[in-house]
């Protein structure tokens, strides 16, 4: 077993896209829409789906918004340094919500950013963890 995709709701799946692709520098893998019910899945990664995990955006046509919802936490990218990638999505018109240091209590060094629905994305700088 392997972990195939995690699927992330947004609101704007145009705007999202940017997002993924433009200020995160993911591809966009597959793309499809489905007209009975009203949704289109696109798939983003790094990397081919038989190669690794990606994301999988739905966009309910009907839904320009949605809750977060407490449960959720964050999808987590490695990245070679936390601080030079923060910069580069401020750059790119990204919002950072918690720039690049070291992890309380710990020694791991990590960033937060948020995409345009609101979901956290880590960065956790390669070899710190």
């Amino acid at each position: 077993m392997r972990i195939l995709h995690t699927m992330l709701r947004v609101a704007d799946l145009d705007r999202s896209l940017d997002f993924y692709t433009n200020v995160l520098g993911m591809r966009v893998l597959r793309r499809k829409d489905y007209p009975d019910g009203k949704f289109t899945l696109a798939f983003v990664g790094y990397q081919d789906e038989a190669d690794g995990a990606v994301l999988e955006l739905t966009h309910n046509w009907d839904t320009d918004h949605y809750e977060l919802g407490s449960a959720y936490g964050h999808v987590a990218l490695e990245v070679d340094d936390a601080y030079a990638a923060c910069e580069r999505v401020k750059a790119r018109g990204g919002q950072v919500v918690r720039e690049a240091g070291p992890m309380k209590h710990g020694t791991s060094v990590i960033a937060f950013v948020q995409d345009p629905d609101g979901y956290k994305i880590e960065f956790v700088q390669k070899g710190t963890w």
